[in-house]
C-alpha cells in the first residue's frame, strides 16, 4: 500500500480531524522503527521502540468498516510487534466508541487520559485514552 492509499483511506475514515498526507505517511514509513499492516481498504501503521509498539494509526475505509478488517489488521501487527515489543499502547478519542470497543477486544485496557487531547473542526476538543495491552 502506497503512502498515498494511506492517505486517502485516512482522511476518508477521519472527516472530523485533519487528515495525515502522504508524505507525512512516507516519512513515517522511512524510519526502520515503523511498519504498516495493511488490507485492501485499510491499514495500522505502528513505530516500535525500546520494548514497546506503538500504534501510530488505524483506518479502514467507511465503505468497508464492521466487516472485520480493523480486528485482522489488529490481529497483524500485535503479532508482528511481539517479536521485538512486550507491550503495545496507543492513543484513541474517547468518544470513538468503534474504536475502544475493538482496541479492549484485543486485550487493551484504559492506563490513563489526555484532557482535550483531539481537536475537532466542528465540535468541542475530546479526550484521549492511553491504553495498553500486553504482546505474546
Amino acid at each position: 500500500m502506497t503512502p498515498q492509499n494511506m492517505a486517502q483511506i485516512h482522511a476518508a475514515a477521519f472527516t472530523d480531524a485533519r487528515a495525515w498526507s502522504a508524505a507525512e505517511f512516507a516519512s513515517l514509513l522511512d524510519s526502520p522503527y515503523v511498519f504498516a499492516s495493511h488490507a485492501s481498504q485499510g491499514f495500522a501503521l505502528v513505530r516500535v521502540v525500546a520494548g514497546e509498539a506503538e500504534l501510530l494509526t488505524i483506518a479502514v475505509h467507511p465503505d468497508h468498516q464492521g466487516q472485520g478488517t480493523g480486528r485482522a489488521l489488529m490481529a497483524d501487527w500485535m503479532a508482528r510487534a511481539t517479536h521485538t515489543a512486550g507491550e503495545a499502547f496507543l492513543e484513541v478519542a474517547a468518544d470513538n466508541a468503534p474504536a475502544c470497543a475493538l482496541y479492549a477486544a484485543c486485550g487493551f485496557v484504559i492506563a490513563g487520559r489526555r484532557a482535550g487531547y483531539y481537536q475537532r473542526s466542528s465540535a468541542q476538543a475530546v479526550d484521549a485514552w492511553l491504553m495498553r495491552a500486553p504482546l505474546g
